[in-house]
């Protein structure tokens, strides 16, 4: 499945989710169908889910909240891996991704 407009592309390959482009979508409801994708995908049986977010190149205040949702819904599942890749390339991303280790100890952060 893909969710995307004229700024942004998400979409998921077996059990990884990409996101592409600009996100500065208004607020949690505009978001939801995209936390109902990465939901399902979290919830699909999977041993590990790769969170691919080196094409992302701004995420707001909004979209964030919606990894860190993300993030903790994966860590109450125990057994699950997730995999957040990022890069130095979007200083956002160096900046705000390792907080989302702090919600989930265990997450594997690569930053390339």
């Amino acid at each position: 499945m893909e969710i995307s407009d004229e700024n942004f592309r998400v979409w998921a390959e077996q059990n990884e989710v990409y996101f592409d482009g600009v996100f500065r979508l208004a607020g949690p409801d505009a978001y939801a169908p995209i936390y109902s994708l990465i939901s399902g995908l979290l919830h699909d049986g999977h041993k590990q889910v790769t969170f691919n977010l080196t094409g992302l190149e701004f995420l707001n205040s909004s979209g964030i909240n919606l990894l860190a949702k993300l993030t903790i819904e994966a860590r109450k599942m125990g057994d699950l891996l997730l995999i957040v890749k990022g890069t130095h390339q979007y200083p956002w991303q160096a900046k705000s991704l390792p907080n989302l280790k702090k919600l989930h100890p265990l997450l594997d952060l690569r930053l390339a």
